[in-house]
């Protein structure tokens, strides 16, 4: 993806800084940044939501065959990604940073350990079993499709006078 702006960084930093505040939008629903970093972050935002979106229900159930303690043969079903989504994960995952599920207040570092057990990948999945359905959903409703982030206006620093502003998602 280009990023057109320069936002005063070399194209590296530029692209990383980009991606990285992208990944902290999609994992937190919002962050505060400057405007012209924000319309940036918008474009990869979107662009991941969409993705999830279009792919999110391409899945393959597979039958295979295991043996027990005594060597009985039985079947298990398991549930995989399809090729389209198989391609838009690992699309996400080279894009996005792959952030940490974070344990919460109270709970038993068992619990925290079940929870996160079949979760490789926290932010590709929260993309897919969250924000996929319910953006699917939206779109379906109001008849559009885009339109998943805000941008509110909050002033300008104090100290370089750069605009800044919340990004969320709707």
């Amino acid at each position: 993806m280009a990023i057109n702006r320069k936002l005063g960084r070399r194209t590296d930093i530029r692209t990383q800084l980009v991606y990285s505040q992208a990944s902290e939008l999609l994992w937190n629903g919002k962050i505060e940044t400057t405007v012209e970093r924000a319309k940036e972050v918008r474009k990869v935002a979107e662009k991941m939501l969409t993705l999830a979106i279009n792919t999110y229900e391409d899945t393959v159930t597979v039958t295979k065959q295991k043996l027990n303690q005594k060597d009985e043969k039985f079947d298990v079903e398991f549930v995989n990604d399809g090729p389209k989504k198989l391609a838009a994960r690992r699309k996400m995952m080279a894009t996005l940073e792959d952030l940490h599920e974070i344990q919460a207040d109270k709970e038993k570092k068992a619990d925290f350990k079940k929870r996160t057990a079949d979760v490789k990948h926290p932010l590709v999945e929260k993309m897919f079993r969250e924000y996929a359905p319910k953006y699917a959903k939206r779109a379906e409703e109001l008849g559009q499709k885009g339109g998943y982030t805000r941008i509110i206006k909050l002033g300008a620093r104090r100290g370089d006078d750069a605009e800044m502003c919340i990004i969320e998602l709707v």
